[in-house]
């Protein structure tokens, strides 16, 4: 008979280790943020006497206000939304495509399309040939400049090719003798069982546009058509103390305003990721077939 004593868990020194080690990544992961926060929601008094620590002091709306009245902030954001949006749907539908033949064993030239791709993890044109590249098709200051060099990532198309691979064959094979073409087998069997590692890359894809702020500095001349990474790290790196500021000093600090901006900017991400994360776990196995 199994006593209720020995039913409990045996909890062991490496059990301590480990919670203890993940408390204190924890601690140190969420303590920026719950800072920068803080910060964003105090009064200048506060945050000048460095009182602000983990707790607003002070509440105080007037960065947000300040973010909301000047035209530069609304207008990047807006900017970053429309580049992370239009960027990803391009990243997701040239990805899903590419990595359908590839997961073929019959594909022609598969074995080379491989090594070529597999090549550009370890070698790169550079930034000058690719800038070239972008300039002679005249997409500098234009939307295309910032999603098109970058509509396919390596990483992410291995990813999906090899959840391709996972899937069963007599599926397609099903569907072949129905007389489905290869491309309505794409959109009607593999694409719907496929959410959720389309999921998985779309989160990075949509990370990966959102903080972008290098590309955009490239490609991008007309501050109009600038994205809020770069806007913000303008206001990280010179301080945005000039004539053209975006801090009205006179009514909250530097440091509220960037953290303000920071916080804004964290926004999208902190509510998509929540979301997209169940999929992980599911990724593996809704490509199988149950029978």
């Amino acid at each position: 008979m199994v006593t209720k004593k020995a039913l409990q868990p045996k909890y062991t020194f490496f059990d301590a280790f480990l919670f203890v080690l993940l408390s204190f990544v924890g601690i140190v992961t969420i303590y920026p943020v719950v800072y920068i926060i803080a910060i964003s929601f105090s009064d200048t008094a506060s945050i000048v006497q460095n009182k602000v620590f983990l707790w607003p002091r002070g509440f105080n709306l007037d960065a947000y206000k300040q973010i909301i009245e000047n035209p530069r902030i609304p207008r990047s954001y807006l900017n970053t939304i429309i580049y992370t949006s239009v960027g990803t749907f391009i990243n997701l539908a040239m990805t899903a495509v590419a990595a359908y033949p590839l997961s073929r064993p019959g594909f022609f030239g598969r074995n080379f399309f491989m090594v070529a791709i597999v090549l550009t993890l370890f070698l790169n044109g550079g930034i000058i040939p690719t800038y070239l590249i972008v300039q002679k098709l005249h997409l500098i200051d234009s939307i295309w400049a910032i999603v098109l060099p970058n509509a396919i990532w390596t990483m992410e198309l291995l990813i999906l090719k090899s959840f391709y691979e996972s899937m069963s064959d007599s599926l397609r094979e099903s569907a072949l003798i129905d007389g489905a073409s290869e491309f309505r087998i794409l959109r009607s069997i593999i694409l719907p069982l496929s959410k959720p590692a389309l999921a998985s890359i779309g989160l990075f894809y949509f990370i990966g546009h959102w903080n972008s702020f290098f590309i955009p500095m490239i490609y991008l001349n007309d501050p109009k058509l600038y994205p809020l990474q770069v806007v913000l790290r303008e206001m990280l790196h010179f301080g945005a103390v000039q004539e053209n500021s975006l801090i009205d000093k006179s009514t909250i600090t530097p440091q509220s305003m960037k953290n303000a901006t920071i916080f804004v900017s964290m926004v999208p991400v902190l509510l998509i990721y929540p979301y997209a994360q169940k999929y992980f776990a599911k990724g593996v196995l809704l490509g199988s077939e149950k029978g």
